[in-house]
């Protein structure tokens, strides 16, 4: 569903307002995010608006926390004249990274993101499934089984963006319509990679929350085509980029008008050839601290190791992030894609119960269970 066809919480000042070299302002001038208070009325928004545009100056707002008001060049006195003539209580952010949107003091408390039942960036959430979507009966056994451990989240890839050309390349379409009906049988939400704008129409009605993979980080065509969207998007962060790139992939996202976003850490490329990649939790601690954005981790491309889910997902756990994404086969053995890296079915209720306590000694909370729980 386009953002314009969405109902607004608040009027969007005209997407963007005028002209970024407003007559009188000096070269130094920076930009700002004006954070403004809960309640502030839309009469007195677009009251702001409309005085920012007497100005020429850059505007857009978000409808982030209370409501952020992003603005280019401008110098703080003109701002804080601004405000006062407008009546809107709110505080000015000067925005000295590249990024803006994404940045914590956009929304202090950080934010949270319902993918259907299961809400990020409260409790800690599950995200589980299969590599790929390969077959009905194979995507149903595996969504009654996290039904049954308590995961929040089914996942199943069905565009499947793949080193070799000869590998198994998903069933397309038809792996996303097996994949919402074993969602719906099971009441657990799904989640699946988009890897193309053109695909966005067909996959909407389908799926809860869209994931961009690592490879497509910084696709920046499929990054603005979901900015427009109403679902979702988790947003891996790409082997070799950096925290600021990362980021700024985000901030695709939020200045579409798309401010449901999960970060998700997925490992990079290291010279270690014990795993798969190094997963690197020190930067998906940095991206919760700098960040109003949850933060998950995916400890099964990360190592390519199934022993080391359990741990890595204790740690994210302990180190205060949101969640953890894995990937469970009914039959790794004779997966179709990354077979080796797949928990077991029989392993699924020790990772939860883990995390169940560890959660409950650190003072932590998991996300309450939202499957049907079927029986086997």
């Amino acid at each position: 569903m386009p953002k314009s066809d969405r109902p607004l919480t608040m009027p969007l000042l005209n997407d963007r307002l005028a002209v970024p070299d407003a007559p009188g302002l000096p070269r130094e001038s920076g930009a700002w995010l004006v954070r403004l208070s809960p309640g502030a009325s839309e009469r007195a928004v677009q009251g702001l608006a409309d005085r920012l545009r007497g100005r020429l100056l850059e505007a857009a707002f978000h409808d982030l926390g209370s409501g952020i008001v992003s603005i280019g060049a401008a110098r703080r006195d003109m701002l804080e004249q601004t405000l006062i003539e407008a009546g809107v209580a709110a505080d000015l952010i000067a925005v000295d990274t590249p990024h803006r949107l994404v940045r914590r003091d956009a929304v202090p408390a950080g934010s949270r993101v319902r993918v259907a039942g299961a809400t990020f960036g409260q409790g800690f959430v599950l995200v589980g499934g299969p590599c790929a979507v390969e077959s009905r009966a194979q995507i149903q056994a595996a969504a009654r089984a996290a039904a049954r451990a308590g995961i929040h989240v089914l996942r199943g890839g069905a565009f499947k963006p793949r080193t070799s050309p000869y590998a198994f390349q998903g069933l397309g379409m038809r792996g996303v319509e097996l994949l919402a009906e074993a969602g719906r049988a099971t009441g657990l939400p799904v989640v699946s990679e988009i890897l193309d704008p053109s695909h966005l129409e067909r996959m909407y009605p389908l799926v809860d929350a869209f994931q961009v993979g690592a490879r497509n980080m910084q696709n920046f065509e499929l990054l603005k085509a979901l900015g427009d969207v109403d679902r979702p998007v988790i947003l891996k962060r790409g082997a070799s980029a950096t925290l600021e790139e990362w980021l700024l992939a985000a901030e695709y996202l939020l200045a579409g008008g798309n401010g449901q976003v999960i970060l998700c850490e997925r490992g990079i490329r290291t010279f270690n050839p014990n795993t798969r990649f190094t997963l690197d939790l020190a930067t998906a601690v940095q991206a919760k601290s700098m960040t109003h954005l949850p933060v998950i981790i995916d400890p099964s491309h990360a190592t390519g190791r199934p022993e080391l889910v359990l741990p890595l997902a204790c740690a994210a756990l302990a180190a205060g992030l949101d969640g953890v994404m894995f990937e469970f086969h009914p039959h790794p053995e004779a997966a179709l894609s990354d077979g080796p890296q797949a928990l077991r079915i029989e392993q699924l209720d020790e990772l939860t119960q883990r995390l169940a306590r560890l959660a409950e000694g650190i003072g932590r909370g998991m996300e309450p269970a939202r499957g049907d729980h079927p029986p086997a």
